[in-house]
């Protein structure tokens, strides 16, 4: 069965196409596919990049146009936090070709479009998104506009520049950002990047499950991640759930979710056992990255927590900052929004001998 898209709203479904990215109900989509089957002998004769699990990836049987696309992202470290937290270990996912674990959904999703034969492609983001979108889409010799809110950090914008994308400044917020880059698809009939709404982004992300578990030879007992949009969250929980079907693991690691405490509609629902986030006015946070006063997948994050037995976290602005420091004395420099994750952590009441995983999203050359 080839795959298709199906609406987590009113369960629609649709073929994959070019310019199918939202059901007419106003739904997200979801990717409907063949469950998946993991040979773990064949992993071994993979290169070590996340495309050695290239095979649990919806393209085409024999498909390599992946190899158009790739710049060895993936298979990024992981190590331990502290000697005196043995039991925490951080994933250096800002040790990738673009420096954000945004390069794992960005390879997969710009694959995908190159697939489908797209020619140019639209995306709104943050900063990080954008930047990998853009050098993957240079890299398949496809056309990109990136749309930014005009306070995304000036580090950023130069950097999707550098990848030869037209950069479109929005003045407003992260939610006008989004509006404008849709009604530019809409009206000039381009081929969505988004990696909000786009389930194949997730495809991407879903590896870094799969590397933790074969670096683990294993699961954690929890994952830390910072949530705006729930990327990398979403993510996680996809590959870990492929792992479970195929009896690679015996349990899900519990989702701990972290939010700005400036910008967080997640943690509110949560709070208030909401199926769905209504949308907030959020205040401005270090946290650029994470600061989605709407995310559109608020339904399907809250999911994955609660399925998970996870939690939400909120740390404040002062929190982040001195994470940031800590986790600098500790040998790594990333961006607040990492130090978000962090921050959490700290406040996070963990057992004794948890085993805690904390991804090390962005790194901190990228911001202010």
């Amino acid at each position: 069965m080839k795959e298709q898209y199906r609406c987590h709203s009113c369960g629609t479904t649709y073929n994959v196409t070019d310019f199918v990215w939202k059901c007419t109900c106003g739904g997200v989509l979801d990717l409907v596919k063949e469950k998946v089957t993991i040979d773990v002998t064949k992993l071994q004769e993979k290169m070590p990049t996340m495309w050695r699990y290239v095979d649990v990836m919806p393209f085409e049987k024999d498909s390599n146009v992946w190899k158009e696309v790739t710049m060895g992202e993936g298979n990024t470290p992981l190590i331990g936090l502290d000697n005196s937290e043995p039991h925490t270990l951080v994933k250096v996912d800002y040790m990738m070709p673009t420096l954000s674990f945004k390069d794992r959904g960005a390879a997969v999703l710009i694959a995908k479009a190159k697939e489908l034969g797209v020619k140019s492609v639209i995306a709104d983001s943050s900063g990080n998104a954008g930047t990998a979108i853009a050098a993957y889409a240079k890299r398949a010799n496809i056309a990109c506009d990136i749309f930014l809110g005009k306070g995304t950090s000036p580090k950023k914008i130069a950097q999707v520049k550098a990848h030869g994308a037209n950069v479109r400044e929005i003045d407003g917020t992260r939610e006008d950002v989004a509006a404008a880059a849709q009604k530019a698809v809409k009206e000039e009939k381009k081929f969505y990047a988004s990696h909000v709404y786009n389930p194949y982004f997730y495809e991407g992300t879903k590896t870094y499950a799969y590397e933790i578990w074969e670096q683990m030879k294993g699961a954690p007992d929890s994952l830390i991640i910072p949530v705006g949009n729930g990327t990398l969250l979403l993510g996680a929980y996809y590959g870990f759930k492929e792992l479970m079907e195929n009896q690679l693991i015996n349990k899900m690691p519990k989702l701990v979710a972290i939010q700005a405490e400036n910008c967080a509609p997640l943690a509110q629902a949560f709070v208030n056992n909401e199926i769905e986030a209504n949308q907030i006015e959020g205040n401005p946070t270090l946290a650029e990255g994470i600061a989605i006063a709407s995310p559109a997948r608020s339904a399907q994050i809250l999911e994955a927590i609660r399925a998970t037995e996870g939690e939400i976290l909120t740390v404040n602005e002062e929190e982040i900052l001195k994470a940031r420091t800590l986790l600098a004395g500790k040998g790594f420099y990333v961006e607040p929004t990492t130090a978000t994750n962090y921050a959490g952590y700290l406040k996070y009441k963990r057992l004794p001998s948890e085993k805690i995983i904390i991804p090390l999203c962005g790194a901190g050359i990228k911001a202010n």
